[in-house]
């Protein structure tokens, strides 16, 4: 989901999609703190996101409430983080080297 001219003109520093896409490990808190800092700007600034964060939040907290004590084993939430860190790393843009 991109939510265009925001952040194609230059008023975002971060990309709407690389936020939308990192928006579960924020709620989690699984996210270094620079980096939570830099979501936590883009969503102050930017209304789009802010609403589809909001609706990632209570998709969380329904989770949560259906699924109360359950959590997965620890070696699953090592290869799911491991995967999603993969997968946003493939999907960001190819860095230039010097």
């Amino acid at each position: 989901m991109s939510f265009g001219d925001a952040a194609s003109d230059g008023a975002h520093e971060v990309n709407c999609d690389e936020i939308l896409t990192e928006v579960y490990l924020y709620l989690d808190l699984e996210c270094s703190d620079d980096r939570r800092t830099a979501i936590k700007q883009h969503l102050n600034e930017c209304t789009p996101c802010l609403r589809e964060y909001g609706l990632e939040q209570d998709v969380k907290a329904l989770v949560a409430r259906c699924c109360g004590g359950d959590r997965a084993p620890d070696d699953l939430r090592a290869r799911l983080k491991a995967k999603i860190a993969a997968l946003v790393e493939a999907s960001a843009p190819a860095r230039t080297r010097d």
